[in-house]
């Protein structure tokens, strides 16, 4: 259960330190990868519900065998990343150094599956007791 906690624990506190600094690079990221972001409620709305899947991070980490099944959401939300990338990066729609944040997401789907697998049996003992 500590490797689950741990996981998610940094999982929530990175994705935190990630995203919430992105409510105040609107403009530069525009600038950064052109054309200027012109519906703003999306971006902004992303955010919003990453961060919130952040939070869902750390609550999970607090109790990983009560929480389990949002595990696999939790890998839901991680893959999604890195197969956009992948994909765009073939077609040569995104620059060579977004692979970086998404092989971290990857590692994260990796780690959260790991997590899964390792509390199954934690679950089965908690149910039998």
């Amino acid at each position: 259960m500590k490797f689950a906690r741990v996981v998610f624990l940094v999982a929530g506190i990175y994705g935190l330190i990630v995203l919430l600094p992105q409510y105040f690079l609107e403009a530069k990221v525009g600038l950064d990868s052109p054309p200027p972001i012109t519906h703003p409620e999306f971006y902004y709305g992303f955010i919003g519900v990453a961060v919130a899947w952040q939070v869902g991070f750390l609550i999970l980490s607090t109790d990983p065998v009560r929480y389990r099944p949002l595990m696999l959401v939790g890998v839901l939300e991680k893959i999604g990343f890195p197969i956009a990338v992948a994909a765009l990066y073939l077609q040569h729609r995104v620059a060579g150094v977004i692979l970086f944040p998404a092989g971290l997401d990857l590692i994260l789907l990796v780690l959260f599956l790991v997590a899964y697998l390792k509390t199954s049996e934690l679950k089965t003992n908690r149910k039998s007791v």
